[in-house]
C-alpha cells in the first residue's frame, strides 16, 4: 500500500545517522550493524504508512516521536507530501540537547 508521503531528512538527522554508522562499523558485528539498518528501515515504513501512529513528542506539538531502540529515538514532522525526518536521538545523551528547529507558525 503506498502512502503518498516521501522521507525527507533534515541536516541534523544525517549527521546523526552519519555518527551512529561510525559508532556501529568501530564497536558492533556486520550482523548488528545490518540488523539496526533493518530496523531503521521497517520503522520508516511505519511511519510513512501511518505517520499518526506515534505519539506527539513533549518537545512541540507538531513533531512526532518514535523509539527505535533503547538508545536511538526518531523525531519527525508531518508535511503535507513528506514525512521529515529531523533527528535521531541517543536517548543516552542529555535530553535538552537535542536539537529540533523551532516550530513554524
Amino acid at each position: 500500500m503506498k502512502s503518498g508521503y516521501r522521507i525527507d531528512w533534515a541536516d541534523e538527522a544525517l549527521e546523526n545517522l552519519d555518527y551512529i554508522n561510525d559508532y556501529l562499523t568501530i564497536r558492533w558485528t556486520n550482523r548488528e550493524v545490518r540488523n539496526f539498518y533493518i530496523r531503521l528501515e521497517r520503522t520508516l515504513k511505519l511511519i510513512l504508512n501511518n505517520p499518526l501512529a506515534f505519539p506527539a513528542s513533549d518537545l512541540q506539538s507538531n513533531v512526532r516521536r518514535s523509539v527505535l531502540s533503547k538508545q536511538t529515538t526518531i523525531y519527525y514532522e508531518i508535511k503535507e507530501e513528506s514525512i521529515e525526518i529531523l533527528s535521531l536521538f541517543d536517548n543516552r545523551r542529555y535530553p535538552k540537547s537535542l536539537k529540533i528547529r523551532p516550530q513554524k507558525l
